[in-house]
């Protein structure tokens, strides 16, 4: 799909933190974009809307017309019915935004097995895909904004794990590439930004730009599993993350140049992630 096609992409999860930087990147690029959304609600201007559920494939047939690339989210319970839905509507690209926990150590834990899931499915679907393969994302940080609305004290779980987390914006980047320009065709992409920073180390970037005194403490893990479950993580999930950041069978740590590589700009720092966002921990 070259750029300028007046076909459109068709957008899954484009009210997250990485969805909604995907519609921003292909508008920036002049792409006409859909956004598929549950039930109505107000987007970007020049995004056309689309009803439609993951789960439930054979509610896709009307968003999917005139798509020909779709940003796609892992995890839904019917990978191989939606990718049939497209196929058949006549998608001819995917790009899939998957995990490096896809290559972690323990592939029975369960964020590694629907990732892999996700991407055998997309693999066996016949359409040309690309995999984006993130780090955790650096929007990761606004779970920290309660306890910073309290006080300058944030405590979190796995303070010891330094990740070279990765912003949005630049996995968006990668995205926009791949669906409007080609050779990006059965790829895999490992993305991360610059550089691997604990989160006490974060917290004190964030700390500078906010002009703020924070703290941080480290959560035990006994506090950290009260904390999650507390939270409402499905245990499943609490033992997926403590065998990727305490069982060590994920390294997030590895800094990657694919985005530069791709786009041609090195990946923003976990600063200039802070200062686009500041407002967010202003309010």
């Amino acid at each position: 799909m070259d750029q300028g096609t007046t076909e459109s992409i068709l957008v899954t999860g484009a009210t997250g933190n990485v969805g909604g930087e995907v519609v921003r990147a292909l508008l920036r690029a002049g792409a006409p974009v859909k956004a598929l959304v549950r039930a109505p609600r107000d987007l970007l201007d020049g995004v056309e809307q689309v009803v439609g559920d993951l789960n439930r494939p054979e509610t896709l047939g009307a968003a999917l017309e005139g798509v020909r690339g779709v940003f796609l989210l892992p995890g839904y319970d019917d990978m191989p019915g939606q990718l049939e839905q497209m196929r058949r509507a006549g998608v001819t690209r995917v790009v899939l935004l998957s995990g490096l926990s896809t290559v972690a150590k323990d592939t029975d834990n369960a964020v590694s097995a629907y990732m892999i899931r996700s991407e055998t499915a997309v693999r066996e679907s016949g359409l040309e895909w690309t995999f984006l393969r993130p780090s955790a994302f650096m929007s990761n940080t606004l779970r920290w904004l309660p306890q910073l609305r309290d006080g300058d004290v944030v405590r979190d779980a796995f303070g010891g794990v330094p990740v070279a987390n990765v912003d949005p914006y630049d996995i968006a980047a990668v995205a926009a590439e791949a669906l409007l320009r080609p050779g990006h065709s059965g790829r895999i992409y490992p993305l991360s930004g610059p550089e691997a920073l604990l989160p006490a180390e974060r917290l004190a970037v964030l700390g500078r730009v906010l002009g703020r005194d924070l703290r941080f403490v480290a959560l035990s893990d006994e506090e950290a599993r009260a904390q999650m479950t507390a939270d409402g993580v499905p245990p499943q999930y609490i033992e997926a993350f403590f065998g990727f950041y305490s069982a060590g069978t994920l390294d997030e740590s590895r800094v990657y140049t694919t985005v530069e590589d791709v786009t041609g700009r090195p990946p923003r720092t976990f600063e200039e992630w802070a200062r686009a966002h500041a407002s967010e921990f202003a309010a």
